[in-house]
C-alpha cells in the first residue's frame, strides 16, 4: 500500500474546493536584508500543532483589510513589525484540520511584507520556532507546493535591481 502524498491528499479534497467549501485565510512572506548585502532572506515559523514549517497566516478580521491581517498575524506569531504590500503576491492551498477534526481546503492570500523589525514579546513567543533562510531554503521546508514556488518567486520579485 502506497502513502497518500501531500498532493493526493489535497486532490482528495477538490470536490469541497469546486462547491465552494473552502475557507480563506491571509499570510505573510515575512523578508528582510541584511545591511549592505542584497541576499534576501526568508522568516518560517513552525506551526504550534504540527511543528512544521509555515509563514504567518490567519483567519479574515473584521474591519481589516487582507494585507493588515497578515501584518497582524506576522506580529501575533513571530513578533514581526513592518510593512505587507496591498497587492497579493499569490495564493496557495493547503488542508486545514478543524477542532472537530475535519479537513476543510483553505485558499491563502499571500502577501509580501518586509520587516523592519522584531518584537521581544509577542502573543505567541514561546510556542513557535522562527528560522531566517534563504528563499530556496525557505521553499525546501514548506510542504504545500504551491507555497514553494511563491517562496522562490520571491527571490527574483525582491532583487534589489527591480
Amino acid at each position: 500500500m502506497t502513502k497518500k502524498t501531500y498532493l493526493r491528499r489535497l486532490a482528495g479534497e477538490a470536490e469541497k474546493l469546486f462547491a465552494g467549501q473552502s475557507i480563506e485565510q491571509y499570510a505573510a512572506i515575512c523578508y528582510r536584508r541584511s545591511p549592505g548585502l542584497k541576499d534576501v532572506q526568508i522568516l518560517l515559523i513552525t506551526s504550534r500543532d504540527s511543528g512544521r514549517w509555515v509563514i504567518p497566516k490567519g483567519w479574515p478580521i473584521e474591519g481589516k483589510l487582507p494585507h493588515q491581517v497578515a501584518e497582524r498575524e506576522a506580529w501575533e506569531e513571530a513578533g514581526v513589525k513592518g510593512k505587507a504590500r496591498k497587492k497579493s503576491f499569490g495564493y496557495y492551498t493547503y488542508l486545514k484540520v478543524l477542532d472537530t477534526g475535519d479537513t476543510v481546503p483553505s485558499v491563502v492570500q499571500v502577501h509580501l511584507l518586509e520587516v523592519t523589525g522584531l518584537d521581544e514579546r509577542f502573543p505567541e513567543k514561546g510556542q513557535r520556532q522562527l528560522q531566517w533562510l534563504s528563499p530556496n531554503e525557505a521553499a525546501a521546508r514548506v510542504r504545500e507546493p504551491e507555497l514553494k514556488s511563491l517562496l522562490r518567486m520571491a527571490e527574483t520579485v525582491l532583487a534589489p535591481d527591480r
